[in-house]
């Protein structure tokens, strides 16, 4: 069974940066793609930023400029580098993974932009 660990979910404050993990059970290149959504309050999910190995990469437009997606493959590992958070950008943020077909989540983290 696939895991999925996020992790680096905070409180911070308007026009800060985080940054978020997304931890592998096995190695990432047994993905075709992976990436990072969101669920606001009272909201569905939404997409962020997603990339395949192939290499293209892909953003949300409330994101772009801001969020960079990153991965280290030898830690099995994707990164979502966040800069000049806004109050909008709070949500529970969610590592997705697809395996040619089977889908994997993993299991949230907080980001909370407030002053």
């Amino acid at each position: 069974q696939v895991q999925l660990v996020e992790s680096g979910g905070a409180l911070v404050q308007p026009g800060g940066s985080l940054r978020l993990s997304c931890a592998a059970s096995r190695s990432i290149f047994r993905f075709n793609a992976m990436g990072w959504y969101r669920q606001p309050p009272g909201k569905e999910r939404e997409l962020v930023a997603s990339f395949y190995m192939t290499g293209t990469t892909r953003y949300a437009d409330s994101v772009k400029g801001r969020f960079t997606v990153s991965r280290d493959d030898a830690k099995n590992t994707v990164y979502l580098q966040m800069n000049s958070l806004q109050p909008e950008d709070t949500a529970v943020y969610y590592c997705n993974a697809n395996a040619w077909g089977p889908e994997y989540w993993g299991q949230g983290t907080q980001v909370t932009v407030s002053s």
